[in-house]
């Protein structure tokens, strides 16, 4: 058949030169098996070269285009032996292969034209089925469509990725005149006469598609395991300006933005230099997973970080070297992000034609609306007042009927932060301005937020510079810390306007009582502002807090407010979640760090926000109830009076008291019997409503073993009560059962009456967060009274590490020493993974020891649990002896450590 168009192929780089045996390809076989083992050993060969290239740090742009051209060679050769020239057939590269981009796992995408794809007749097709076939068996990925030219541009007219692709497609073999037929029908000037996807439609079309897949990585470039092609910031965002570079000007190179004033010389540097690094992570991230992976799993990126670079003097990656290789990543993401808000947003400026109607016109003498947007009037404004890079903030929050910035004035933002300098920064107007915007009614989180994706931010702040991109390597903090701070202050915000109150209801009642919040806002920015640094980031951020609070000209009581927040703003947390916040002496050490009704509010709601804003998952009810329950007696303790603190008899009595208050009368007496049992601490250790379900239900079932269930809707969580003669094992056999059924453990009171029955309680929810639905507690309570009934306990396999949590497996603390009563106390500092508190308890129980009471807390990753046990000495119990305690030791690390990793 006539080539008429000759093939597009790919040119030989210098990484290529060593990569193929040409003459190997030149006499291959035409038997389908013989050629995919020949080809797949070429394949394996050049794959090896490269990789020894790109060890030795060769450009990776070759790397990338050297892969292409070797696939290219390879599929060619396929081609040639079972298509051969006679067919009406054409070969097409699109995707990846069609721009000359491949990495070492990258799938081949083909189109395979035909003159009617309805009329291929069987040996054409089966010559089709053997040249992908022959691919696959040789690991080359491919992917294909086998389309006549009338079908692409249906499917083109339907689906705006189509079109995206066969705007990449790169006719490399086969019959000239379908590739021209193809060429024809994708020119510029017949899709604008078709009216297929015109300029304006891709353009719209190609930003709800960039919307949706933000919409898959939660809006932020900031997650745990980024996505290096998919996600905010990724390869993902520069083929987007480059798709619509190509659709609007018919130019195929990015460097086309230069010449049509889209992009400076130094933006087109920075956009190449961030791609690049881009490919590199992923080049070595496909060679260390093996396959196509593009996620930057937490397992691959202690060794990325020091394949890197980013290790210590013996070669080795810590977290914090980890944190430093993905802080790097995180910033080019950033600066990638930003060129393409700015870039779509000068296409759109110049592609879109809706937005005449918005409003134009003058703000003020600096600034004007044009079309709805924000525009500096003169382009040399912040060279003349550099004040207006912060003014401009101020303007955007105070006329919240203009929707952006102009493409061309965040430009020149960027372009100017160099003269945020240090006698910018000296001056009071600066920080007038400033703190003006902290005050402002609206608009203060999404102008911190711009302030930060221009780059303001950071230059006004240089402490803040640090932490810009700056990860924490556990799975605890879901954000960068910039990231998290900014959100921080977005959900002060929602308090102030009473968003989202199914979730913080408490948090925007206390938020009313706030009279300057922007004090809340100035101790968000400040709070984590020292991590990384090393030391205490709470001591140290306040210093920082204190420095600026001067700047701004605070009054010193307005100063001391801000930095008693910054230094303490994890003391409500830590106390709700670590301590016993039933006991009045743990209450009153609280406040009494706290002092006053005022710093309580401001604490509480800083508190609460901090915590949502650390990962969409850590906030629940039970987190909220934890802290509500703090804040409540924390307010009654203030108004009694710091100088009369609640003493713990006077808080039991109180207790019981309002617990018979909660009792029907003729419950009464036989409530004070069962109670007279209780050690005096069970009245401390459980809430009221505690007390009160679980005496009712025994009063209203006498029979033993007695499991019962109780939801509690404002906690969020199930309460599982167990009422059975105590026995060793009895913790072990309910732990083993919440553990089977996959529940997650928050808390649990574990107690033994003076007549020797267990009175114990967990709180505990699904695997997914939320309280057990009817027939999972049916089936929990039957299981459970079976088992206590019978009373024996029945280990459970060892179960592995998920993967998700081998690399922030920390070494467990133990720690055993004297308790109350006689009793020896066990303290368990180890990282949570599926079937620990299991796996403690039938620890004891091998050991035959006793365990009278237990206090189990959860928090992220981490749990840290007390025990009370004792060991048998005869027909009486005492203290763990020296060598009972180093067997127990030895025993609980063997199983703190843990089996494999496996996928979750």
């Amino acid at each position: 058949m006539s080539a008429l168009a000759p093939p597009e192929r790919l040119g030989a780089v210098p990484a290529t030169r060593h990569c193929l045996d040409l003459d190997a390809l030149d006499a291959l076989p035409k038997a389908p098996l013989a050629l995919s083992k020949v080809i797949g050993e070429q394949r394996r060969l050049a794959d090896e070269e490269l990789k020894r290239l790109f060890s030795e740090g060769t450009d990776i742009g070759e790397l990338v285009h050297a892969r292409a051209w070797v696939v290219e060679q390879l599929v060619l050769a396929v081609w040639e032996r079972l298509i051969g020239p006679d067919q009406p057939l054409a070969l097409c590269a699109v995707g990846g292969f069609g721009r000359g981009e491949l990495h070492p796992h990258s799938d081949v995408d083909l189109l395979i034209l035909t003159e009617d794809n309805a009329a291929l007749d069987a040996p054409t097709t089966q010559a089709l089925h053997h040249l992908v076939q022959v691919l696959w068996d040789a690991s080359l990925h491919p992917g294909h469509a086998v389309r006549d030219v009338t079908e692409c541009m249906s499917q083109a007219q339907r689906d705006v990725s189509v079109m995206t692709n066969l705007m990449e497609v790169r006719g490399i073999a086969g019959d000239g005149r379908l590739c021209d037929a193809l060429a024809q029908a994708l020119d510029s000037e017949a899709l604008d006469s078709t009216a297929l996807w015109p300029s304006d439609q891709f353009f719209k079309a190609k930003v709800e598609e960039q919307n949706e897949r933000y919409g898959q990585f939660e809006d932020t470039i900031y997650n745990l395991e980024p996505n290096l092609k998919e996600g905010p910031g990724g390869l993902r965002d520069v083929q987007m300006i480059a798709w619509v570079t190509q659709r609007h000007f018919q130019n195929a190179t990015l460097h086309g933005l230069v010449e049509h004033d889209f992009l400076s010389e130094d933006e087109y540097d920075e956009l190449v230099d961030g791609r690049e690094y881009l490919w590199s992570l992923r080049w070595a991230l496909h060679e260390l997973a093996g396959r196509a992976e593009d996620r930057l799993l937490f397992d691959h990126q202690r060794h990325l970080a020091t394949s890197f670079g980013y290790a210590d003097a013996n070669g080795v990656a810590g977290n914090a070297d980890v944190e430093r290789f993905m802080q790097r990543y995180y910033r080019v993401a950033m600066r990638l992000a930003r060129l393409n808000e700015r870039l779509l947003q000068s296409f759109e400026e110049e592609l879109l034609a809706n937005r005449a109607h918005l409003p134009s016109g003058p703000v003020d003498e600096d600034f004007q609306i044009t079309d709805g947007y924000l525009e500096l009037i003169d382009p040399q404004g912040f060279v003349y007042q550099p004040i207006l890079l912060v003014k401009m903030f101020n303007v955007l929050a105070g006329h919240p009927e203009i929707k952006g910035v102009r493409a061309a004035t965040i430009r020149l933002v960027r372009a100017h932060l160099y003269l945020i300098d240090e006698a910018f920064r000296s001056d009071p107007d600066v920080w007038r301005l400033f703190f003006a915007l902290l005050q402002s009614r609206q608009g203060v989180y999404h102008q911190l937020a711009r302030m930060n994706r221009y780059g303001v931010l950071a230059a006004l702040l240089p402490a803040f510079a640090k932490i810009t991109g700056r990860m924490q390597f556990d799975l605890f903090h879901v954000y960068t810390v910039d990231q998290h701070t900014l959100f921080v202050v977005r959900n002060l915000r929602r308090f102030a306007h009473h968003a989202h109150a199914d979730q913080f209801e408490h948090a925007i009642e206390v938020f009313a009582r706030i009279d300057q919040p922007e004090l809340l806002y100035l101790a968000a920015l400040f709070h984590d502002i020292a991590k990384g640094r090393g030391g205490d980031h709470s001591i140290l951020g306040a210093q920082d807090a204190e420095a600026f609070c001067q700047t701004l000209g605070l009054s010193a009581e307005q100063t001391a407010l801000v930095v008693w927040l910054v230094r303490a703003h994890l003391l409500m947390s830590l106390t709700s979640q670590r301590e016993d916040i039933t006991d009045p002496m743990v209450v009153n050490r609280f406040c009494a760090a706290v002092k006053t009704r005022q710093r309580l509010d401001y604490l509480f709601v800083l508190t609460v926000a901090d915590i949502a804003a650390t990962s969409p998952k850590l906030w629940n009810s039970w987190k909220d109830s934890l802290l509500w329950s703090l804040y409540e007696a924390s307010v009654e303790q203030f108004e009694r009076g710091l100088a009369d603190p609640i003493e713990r008899d006077e808080g039991v009595e109180q207790t019981r008291q309002e617990a018979l208050a909660g009792l029907a009368p003729e419950h009464h007496q036989k409530a004070q019997a069962l109670w007279a049992q209780w050690p005096k601490r069970a009245f401390l250790r459980l809430d009221l409503a505690q007390i009160i379900w679980t005496t009712e239900a025994v009063l209203r079932d006498d029979h033993r073993p007695l499991v019962a269930m109780h939801s509690d809707t404002d906690k969020g969580v199930s309460e599982v009560f167990v009422h059975a003669p105590d026995f060793p094992g009895l913790f072990a056999l309910v732990a083993r059962e919440l553990d089977c059924m996959q529940l997650n453990v928050l808390a649990a009171r574990i107690l033994t009456t003076d007549n020797g029955q267990s009175w114990d309680l967990f709180q505990v929810m699904d695997h997914q967060g939320q309280p057990l639905n009817d027939s999972d507690s049916a089936r929990l309570i039957e299981t459970l009274e079976k088992q206590l009934d019978a009373q024996v306990v029945r280990p459970l396999a060892p179960r592995p590490i998920p993967r998700r949590l081998q690399p922030f497996m920390d070494p467990p603390r133990i720690q055993i020493r004297d308790g109350r009563d006689g009793l020896t106390a066990l303290e368990i500092t180890a990282t949570d993974r599926p079937g620990l508190l299991s796996a403690i308890a039938e620890t004891l129980v091998g050991l035959g020891l006793r365990l009278f009471d237990a206090r189990v807390a959860t928090f992220g990753q981490r749990v840290e649990d007390v025990f009370m046990i004792a060991q048998s000495e005869g027909d009486s119990l005492k203290r763990l002896d020296e060598t009972t305690q180093a067997a127990l030791y030895v025993e609980l690390m063997q199983c703190l450590k843990g089996e494999d990793a496996v996928d979750e």
